[in-house]
């Protein structure tokens, strides 16, 4: 079983990354107080611990405001590519058995859930995309519709041509650019 839990000093450490990060990057939140989201924070040692996973496997998660009337703290993966420990995955459990070669050594959902977070949806990827450009090299798998998911299929999107794109492609599918983005509401 994996400790979730997170030692004084890792939750130090991490502190500090993300009060780092929060403050060069204002313009994510700038209505925000880093002082209150940091006392909310240590109120949840599990969310902490899902925070130290999304930084771990390289998601470099930031405090975004998606809209302004948004009452929950929402953390999200703000690095520029899709983080790198979380690529060459399939969308879910169903998708990974189904593979009879060359397995990945996870599934998007399946790593997802392990870390405590969510893969973004269509929209939040897209309002992601309003606040800087993300993937512009990689691509980040969505959570997908069931309609999608019944026939086969999952979504992924990334931003070429100055603009965001949504695609498709067989959930079993993965590759070394495509990863996925998790969201975490504290």
């Amino acid at each position: 079983m994996l400790k979730k839990s997170l030692t004084n000093l890792q939750i130090k450490d991490l502190l500090g990354v993300l009060n780092l990060r929060f403050h060069k990057h204002k313009h994510r939140h700038s209505e925000l107080d880093w002082g209150k989201i940091e006392k909310l924070l240590l109120t949840k040692p599990e969310k902490l611990w899902s925070l130290n996973e999304m930084e771990r496997t390289g998601g470099e998660p930031d405090v975004v405001l998606f809209k302004k009337t948004d009452k929950e703290i929402i953390f999200c993966d703000c690095s520029t590519e899709s983080p790198k420990e979380r690529r060459s995955l399939c969308y879910d459990a169903n998708a990974l058995a189904a593979r009879k070669e060359h397995k990945p050594k996870n599934s998007a959902l399946g790593m997802a859930d392990e870390m405590g977070v969510m893969l973004l949806n269509e929209e939040q990827y897209y309002e992601l995309q309003t606040i800087e450009n993300f993937d512009t090299k990689t691509s980040s798998w969505l959570l997908t519709p069931n309609s999608i998911r019944k026939s086969g299929g999952a979504i992924f999107g990334d931003f070429r041509f100055g603009r965001v794109f949504t695609y498709h492609n067989g959930a079993e599918s993965y590759y070394a650019g495509r990863a996925f983005r998790s969201l975490l509401k504290v």
